[in-house]
């Protein structure tokens, strides 16, 4: 039987997403049912609601007017009761006549030359009382005073009267005022009576729409309806002032029927203008009063009169519980369905299960590193399959990791041992030094450095090949060896015949000790194949920290001290010091002289030949600054570029190499059929500013008509690691420009390789240390031949620096790299000496 058919697990997720389905469609499903409800709910109250309220408006209308006709017939019974002239009235006899004829109030209007005022009254507050800041009351009495029709567009008009709207005192809201005015120019006054009863109100109370609003809070869920004013809502209360009074306007209430307890104004106003703006219903939950509802807002638009919206207010919270009950159900139901499938999957796959769980134990510990493990199965079906290819998968990993751990261990001892001489070499003392020195200044406060150069070996070399001389170097690294003590000293062939020996824990004296002890061993004669040959060494040794606690500076410090001995007829050693070296004490002078230099053109540009092995035509040059003063006699590159680049000199120093290099070389192309290029290493500091540099680079190839093809920028690794737009973008307008890009020292820095295939690159440089670690067993060659094959597919030029035996050079052709330069050619020459190499090479 497949074991594909013995896992109900498959099952029991597919019942679990199915159900899970389901449930989240019946919750959406059940929220857009009660919603709908919700509002075939509102649609009802709101028809019913608009209908009660225009039919009120209409009732409401209809009884003021009535109001306002009585009101009329009261006045002119008045007229006939009082002479026409004020003067000859009463007080007194206002308030008997107003009994008689069944008003609350009459009130007589007089002109005055700047106003209309209450001259006599059976109300004492309105005696005396200014009507001119009353507004369109005050038109409406000049009308009436002229004998025109009251055109104000208020209240009631009809001949020789007008009667103004109800309104409600805004200090007493059960004050109820409704007033007429009356004149027809028999008398010098117009004749005010009034009423002050709730007689329209009641009306309302009794008709209107306030019981059906209260029958429908009754429902389920509704908690409040209100009706109400969008031109007012939301906004100041329109308060007029009459006799003595503040009074809102009936139509002007914000709210004209129901309560607002869930006040929420600014917002609901919102909602107000939105619904009568789009003529649409707008609705929004929230938290009001301490209770989740769900507001409604429905615009009406009467056939006549002014629009208004209702407003609901829903228990949302009633929804949701409604909600939260049907998931609570169906999340029970589909809970006790699970736990059945889960029951049955486990029964009926248990016998799966068991060797499945045997099987991911032992590959749990094969990857946790137990290679060569077996499994022991008697199935014969897929489990059985798979334990067989896990225990193949457990032997081939084992055999792997074994080869793996062989080749780590056989490329990191490559990398960083000499292969002639089994020593450190200079890539392990670039990538070490710092972390030594801090390792080793736990334990000891000094740390001496000792440069060694082999005086007199080139010539041994050059006279007796490079065999004797590689023999003669082992000899040397032997003897070095016996002089020092391992375990408190490092030996680092540096290149050459040159090496490094950082002594730990040894002051100025044993170092000195130390340092006599080499010079003595080291100028014993040297036997190779019944060769007898004599050499001596010269020492530079600087010291940590005395002389600097910078690393790179430490060992430029041994270099200069180095060179001094030889200076000073060889084999011996001199200490860096401030005094002998010129450094620190006379780094002002260093300087000055140095800015000197760079002003009078007296830096030396010399030329490494670039060779094309495979036609033997030397094809370029890499242009190198080289520096000698009177006083100072040579200063090492890594001596003053750096003060260079502290000083702000580094510039125009760059300026100054490219203008000599590419005149030079523009003159050398002049009298040759096939031109030569020249590169120049370009500093991060020259990408600082690169619209700068690229209108220097033009403006020099340009004065000195060097042609862009026969132009190389050479850059670093750590150039590239920042990528940025700018340096991009800078080599791509160089690129287009004719110029081609190259990387030097390759594989020594940390640039990625993923976007290497995105940068404006021509050439991959492949770095001189692992060139030179390449034997003549042709061991340690697995690093240039990937840098090959890197640059094969990118499909870049690929040029090996720092070649200097012939072995190297054949490894080289054969993986198809044919650009070299290094020792085995020829070293860098000052152009006199390129000149000669390049008339010499090529006449071969």
């Amino acid at each position: 039987m497949s074991i594909k058919k013995k896992i109900p697990l498959i099952f029991f997720l597919l019942v679990f997403v199915i159900l899970l389905a389901n449930n989240a469609f019946h919750y959406l499903w059940s929220k857009n049912q009660l919603l709908d409800y919700n509002e075939r709910e509102i649609g009802v109250i709101t028809r019913e609601v608009s209908y009660q309220v225009e039919k009120t408006r209409e009732g409401s209308l209809y009884v003021e007017n009535i109001l306002g006709r009585d009101l009329r017939i009261a006045s002119l019974a008045i007229k006939q009761s009082l002479p026409p002239t004020y003067q000859e009235i009463t007080n007194d006899q206002l308030k008997k006549l107003a009994k008689k004829v069944g008003v609350s109030h009459i009130t007589l209007l007089a002109k005055t030359p700047n106003d209309i005022i209450g001259v006599r009254s059976s109300d004492p507050e309105e005696i005396n009382m200014s009507t001119k800041g009353w507004g369109y009351w005050y038109d409406a009495y000049q009308q009436l005073f002229a004998l025109k029709p009251v055109t104000v567009g208020k209240g009631l008009t009809l001949q020789n009267y007008w009667s103004g709207p109800i309104e409600i005192a805004s200090s007493d809201p059960d004050h109820i005022d409704k007033w007429g005015y009356y004149y027809d120019g028999t008398t010098n006054y117009i004749i005010n009576p009034y009423f002050r009863d709730n007689e329209v109100l009641e009306f309302e109370e009794r008709f209107g729409p306030g019981k059906t609003i209260e029958g429908y809070k009754k429902e389920r869920g509704v908690l409040e309806i209100s009706v109400f004013n969008p031109k007012n809502f939301g906004k100041k209360s329109e308060v007029v002032h009459l006799n003595g009074n503040s009074y809102i306007r009936i139509s002007a209430r914000p709210i004209w029927y129901g309560t607002y307890k869930f006040r929420n104004i600014n917002t609901d106003a919102h909602y107000i203008k939105k619904a009568i703006a789009t003529k649409k219903v707008q609705s929004y939950n929230d938290d009001l009063n301490k209770k989740s509802v769900l507001k409604t807002f429905v615009p009406v638009f009467p056939k006549s009169g002014q629009p208004f919206v209702i407003g609901l207010v829903y228990n949302f919270g009633l929804i949701e519980s409604e909600l939260r009950h049907e998931l609570l159900i169906h999340i029970l139901l589909s809970l006790t369905f699970m736990i059945i499938v889960l029951i049955v999957s486990f029964i009926f796959s248990r016998s799966i299960t068991r060797p499945i769980g045997y099987i991911v134990e032992q590959v749990n510990e094969i990857a946790e590193g137990n290679f060569g493990k077996h499994l022991h199965s008697d199935r014969k079906d897929e489990l059985g399959l798979l334990t067989e290819n896990v225990n193949a998968m457990s032997s081939d990993l084992q055999r792997y990791v074994e080869d793996l751990h062989k080749s780590k261990e056989q490329i990191e001892y490559q990398a960083n041992h000499d292969p002639l001489t089994g020593l450190l070499n200079r890539r392990y003392l670039q990538e070490k030094l710092t972390s030594l020195i801090t390792q080793t200044n736990k334990q000891y406060e000094d740390v001496s450095v000792l440069f060694m150069d082999m005086d007199r070996f080139k010539q041994v070399n050059d006279s007796y090949g490079h065999n004797k001389g590689d023999e003669l170097l082992k000899i040397i690294a032997n003897r070095i060896q016996n002089c020092i003590q391992s375990e408190k000293s490092i030996l680092i062939r540096h290149g050459g015949d040159e090496f490094i020996i950082l002594l730990l824990g040894h002051d100025k004296e044993q170092t000195k000790k130390v340092a006599e002890r080499l010079i003595e061993a080291l100028k014993k004669p040297y036997i190779v194949e019944e060769n007898e040959f004599y050499l001596g060494v010269s020492i530079g040794i600087s010291r940590y920290p005395e002389n600097t606690i910078n690393m790179d500076t430490l060992i430029s410090y041994a270099d200069m001290a180095m060179y001094n001995a030889k200076k000073n007829g060889g084999n011996k050693a001199i200490f860096y010091s401030e005094e002998s070296m010129h450094s620190d004490i006379d780094r002002p002078r260093l300087e000055a002289l140095l800015r000197r230099a760079i002003e009078n053109k007296q830096i030396d540009v010399y030329y490494q030949p670039k060779i094309r092995v495979d036609t033997g035509i030397v094809f370029g040059a890499e242009a190198l600054v080289r520096w000698s003063n009177e006083e100072f006699g040579f200063v090492s590159p890594e001596i003053f570029i750096p003060i260079a680049e502290e000083t702000g000199f580094i510039q125009p120093l760059w300026e100054l190499v490219m203008e000599k290099a590419c005149e030079q070389v523009s003159t050398w192309n002049q009298s040759r059929s096939q031109p030569i290029s020249v590169s120049v290493n370009f500093s991060a500091r020259q990408f600082q500013e690169p619209k700068l540099m690229l209108k220097t680079v033009k403006r020099i190839l340009t004065e000195t008509k060097l042609l862009p093809e026969n132009f190389e920028i050479e850059i670093t690794e750590s150039l590239l690691v920042n990528n940025s737009v700018e340096i991009v973008d800078s080599l791509r307008e160089f690129q287009t420009y004719g110029i081609s890009i190259s990387i030097d020292d390759f594989g020594t820095g940390y640039s990625s390789l993923s976007y290497l295939k995105d940068l404006p690159i021509n050439t991959l440089k492949i770095d001189k240390s692992f060139i030179q670690n390449i034997n003549e067993s042709l061991e340690n060659t697995e690093i240039p031949e990937a840098i090959i094959n890197l640059a094969r597919g990118l499909h870049m030029d690929v040029i090996a620096e720092g070649v200097e035996k012939k072995h190297q050079k054949e490894f080289l052709l054969s993986k198809d790299c044919v650009q070299m330069q290094g020792y085995l050619f020829s070293k860098p020459l000052n152009s006199e000496d390129f000149e000669r190499f390049l008339n010499e090479f090529e006449t071969k």
